[in-house]
């Protein structure tokens, strides 16, 4: 019988040895899925990171907020009047309202 020559065996000894085990070439493939074809790689995952790190500075900056609701509702509730003449600028025709607002200090 005559010996077959496989034409691909001289590229096939330019591959390092490592690299021709099966094992090893299932764990890269399996690695190169996972770091770049899988929807939690690496990069989405920062990605993610970045977003929650945004909605949990909005979701502070809107308890802050209503916070400051609540307690205008409050102050709504107790003193009407006081509430509609700062707010909405309400007053009696013979009279003029001042509102005086204190600034904070910026040198402390």
């Amino acid at each position: 019988m005559a010996k077959r020559i496989n034409p691909f065996r001289p590229m096939l000894d330019k591959i390092p040895v490592p690299l021709r085990n099966k094992y090893i070439l299932t764990l890269i493939l399996f690695v190169i899925v996972i770091v770049f074809f899988n929807d939690l790689n690496p990069f989405a995952q920062w990605g993610l990171q970045d977003t929650k790190v945004e909605l949990e500075e909005k979701r502070k900056y809107y308890e802050e907020k209503l916070q400051e609701v609540r307690l205008d509702i409050r102050d709504s509730e107790r003193d009407k009047e006081k509430f509609a003449r700062e707010h909405y600028y309400m007053k009696k025709k013979d009279e003029d309202v001042f509102i005086i607002v204190e600034e904070e200090n910026k040198n402390q």
